[in-house]
């Protein structure tokens, strides 16, 4: 199978200084190494040295020749997210280490947009697809997965549906959270969720709600309020919340865009981050440190959440199938930073 190359590198190029036929190269360089029975150390080799050399297929040539477009589509509810920008990142240079081109969309949390888009994907022929969706509608993924396109779902997941899963422990995630809180002595704790109906918003609050009933804290509804995953809903709900319930010390935000409103809405009314006022926050973000208020909160692991969408598409292209669909749930982990101070009572 022959691939076409830019002006400066030519796959000839690459095989020569790999120590390999122009053919394996090309084989290699396909992803189809375990069809031709290529080991997996010289198809390596070959990837490596085509990276070290620059070298591009075109892929106009490519997709004619071999019927394949090399490209994989990754779909994420808001780009803006820092957790969705790094889980697209992350999914791009691994797949660009096979040789694929990504196809990035955002479907602004809409599930129509959502459909539509995929729909656009796969008129346009890419071979697999990472998917963080919006998290309420899982009948048009199904209907992917059925047709046996190579589909990971990332994050917002759905136990209830067979396809191949990879999110967080976001309940012991939410313990975690609501007992550091707890330990500060926080007792009205309001909550800014993200997205109802989605498995992180619905599990995050799950921890908290079992947590606080561990310890004797009914569960109050009425400090709870939002309706997405921004910033905007978390400036809304916190200002709903101080101005309903004063009494509250701190802020558990179900997302750090939630928790970047919340500081926005303190301010506004006059309550000081971490003097009277705590947040502790779900997701971590890399300006976290360099905040004037450093944020607490419950990391997740990006990189191996991306990582591993990566290489289950990588692994379904390489060997022609998708593994037996399953959920992994990645650990999570908190770190404590100066928005949480102990509750003055």
């Amino acid at each position: 199978m022959a691939m076409e190359a830019s002006s400066t590198i030519t796959l000839s190029d690459v095989a020569q200084a790999a120590g390999v036929s122009v053919s394996t190269a090309s084989r290699a360089l396909n992803g189809l190494d375990a069809k031709y029975r290529i080991s997996r150390s010289t198809a390596e080799e070959v990837r490596r040295v085509a990276g070290e050399l620059g070298f591009r297929p075109n892929q106009a040539a490519r997709a004619f020749r071999s019927q394949r477009s090399g490209l994989v589509g990754v779909v994420v509810p808001d780009i803006a997210n820092p957790f969705f920008a790094a889980i697209a990142r992350e999914v791009t240079l691994a797949a660009e280490q096979h040789q694929y081109s990504i196809l990035i969309a955002d479907s602004q949390e809409s599930t129509l947009r959502e459909q539509n888009l995929l729909q656009e994907f796969v008129s346009r022929q890419v071979e697999a697809l990472v998917v963080c969706p919006v998290g309420v509608e899982c009948q048009h993924l199904v209907a992917i997965h059925q047709s046996n396109l190579p589909l990971v779902l990332v994050d917002r997941v759905f136990p209830q549906c067979e396809m191949m899963q990879v999110t967080s422990q976001h309940r012991t995630g939410a313990q975690l959270a609501a007992e550091l809180l707890l330990a500060n002595g926080h007792r009205h704790i309001g909550v800014l969720q993200g997205l109802p109906g989605t498995l992180p918003n619905d599990e995050r609050l799950q921890g908290l709600r079992e947590t606080l009933h561990s310890v004797g804290i009914p569960f109050d509804s009425e400090f709870v309020d939002g309706n997405n995953f921004t910033e905007v809903s978390g400036y809304e709900s916190a200002t709903r919340l101080l101005s309903r319930h004063p009494e509250i010390t701190a802020f558990f935000a179900l997302s750090t865009p939630n928790a970047l409103g919340a500081l926005r809405a303190s301010a506004g009314l006059g309550r000081s981050v971490p003097d009277d006022l705590s947040i502790m926050t779900f997701d971590d973000s890399p300006f976290a440190d360099f905040m004037r208020i450093p944020l607490s909160t419950v990391c997740q692991d990006v990189q191996k959440l991306g990582e591993h969408a990566a290489s289950i598409v990588v692994s379904a292209l390489r060997d022609g199938k998708m593994p037996p669909p399953t959920l992994q749930q990645f650990q999570v982990t908190v770190v404590q930073r100066s928005s949480i101070e102990s509750a003055r009572l």
